[in-house]
């Protein structure tokens, strides 16, 4: 007799896998097999947690914290959370509208599955971060992906908003400074977005993971701040890996009204228990402890910002947005794709795979983002290994058989 097979849900034939985890995947095994690969395709500081945030963990471990805990997190973390973003954005909220996660990934999933129902529409600008469709679709939801334009610095426009909005439009998903594309919008184009959404009576999801990851003197506003009554209708979701390289310890969070922090925390009950406990005492370290390595981390950022920029955009045909913040440089390559077209080579995809192949350079393809024609790079790794991979990258575009077979 032959075994059962299981049938998988509908919802796990519709999901992709992550573009930018099977990438990485690709690069290890490579790697594994004596390659010299130059991985520039995941987002992930390449900096050791500071070393005050590790002995917090490790003293949480002597000390015994290492059971459950609430489901939404421990007090004092939820606490410093909530003062933290109420020094940082001058929006006072309460411990109690705090649920802590296990990563940003984690907290964007409960809010989805905490509102959004079957056949409801989610806004999202393209190009987004490759999670950001799959965890939409989970809940039964739709995600509406509007284009943007390199023109523009990707950056969604009102108008734009508003042709996409229909009867079944629940929520507006944004995302500053920004994964894929390191474009941080300026308060007027967010405020200009607010307006629609409180139009529209849209809930606004605020992925501000990135935050303190910004560059020239800039500031990112947080989104609720900007208009009266916006705090009602937005969640903000952060977290400690980007900002704290602390990507491994997987504390992330939402900042909502209290109603659904509370829906959101109970949710959570059922899902996983609670986060990391040993996570939460070093997420409550960095919070509450010297801030000097996140200006440090942002300062080398900042300077590997203006090597990778320049040498992008020195290179023929390619364009660039402004990066303004995080760790990403998102280019336009639709013009050496179309010289790459007799070699066979005609999406974003082929020519990742080409590099990889040709100059064991891994990035990220801009299909993946929703935006094909452009690719991701990481700026998150060693001035010498960004250097040698923007070599590689200007030789795979100047060789003659990258581009004519």
């Amino acid at each position: 007799m032959e075994p059962a097979r299981l049938k998988l849900a509908g919802r796990m034939a519709a999901l992709e896998p992550s573009a930018t985890l099977a990438m990485a995947a690709r690069a290890g095994a490579l790697k594994a097999a004596g390659c010299d690969v130059i991985d520039l395709s995941v987002g992930e500081p390449d900096f050791p947690t500071p070393e005050h945030i590790c002995r917090a963990g490790h003293e949480a471990i002597t000390a015994g914290f290492t059971k459950y805990t609430p489901a939404a997190g421990i007090p004092a973390l939820r606490k410093a959370v909530a003062e933290d973003y109420t020094r940082r954005s001058g929006l006072a909220v309460t411990p109690a509208q705090v649920v802590i996660s296990s990563g940003a990934k984690h907290a964007l999933h409960n809010v989805f599955t905490a509102l959004l129902d079957e056949g409801d529409e989610v806004v999202v600008p393209a190009p987004f971060w490759v999670s950001y469709a799959e965890l939409v679709k989970l809940t039964g939801a739709r995600p509406v992906l509007v284009e943007t334009s390199i023109d523009d610095d990707f950056k969604l426009r009102p108008e734009a908003l508003r042709a996409a909005l229909s009867p079944r439009t629940r929520m507006l998903l944004v995302c500053s400074p920004s994964n894929p594309t390191g474009v941080v919008y300026r308060p007027e184009e967010l405020a200009a977005l607010a307006d629609v959404a409180i139009e529209a009576d849209l809930a606004v999801v605020a992925d501000e993971i990135y935050d303190q990851l910004v560059f020239d003197g800039r500031k990112s506003p947080s989104f609720p701040t900007l208009r009266p009554g916006l705090a009602e209708r937005t969640v903000v979701v952060a977290g400690v890996s980007k900002t704290y390289s602390m990507t491994g310890w997987r504390i992330g969070w939402t900042i909502a009204p209290e109603p659904l922090s509370k829906a959101i925390g109970n949710l959570q009950s059922q899902e996983t228990s609670n986060p990391s406990s040993i996570s939460q005492h070093a997420a409550l370290a960095a919070l509450t402890g010297p801030q000097d390595c996140v200006a440090a981390m942002r300062d080398v950022f900042q300077k590997r910002r203006d090597l990778v920029a320049g040498r992008l955009r020195a290179l023929p045909g390619v364009r660039l947005p402004d990066v303004g913040g995080a760790f990403y440089a998102f280019f336009d390559i639709r013009e050496p794709l179309a010289a790459a077209r007799s070699a066979g080579i005609t999406t974003s995809g082929q020519w990742c795979e080409a590099l990889l192949e040709r100059q064991q350079v891994a990035l990220v393809a801009g299909s993946a983002f929703g935006a094909e024609g452009h690719v991701r790079m990481s700026f998150a790794a060693g001035d010498g290994q960004l250097g040698r991979g923007l070599d590689r990258i200007a030789a795979f575009l100047a060789d003659s058989g990258a581009t004519r077979g």
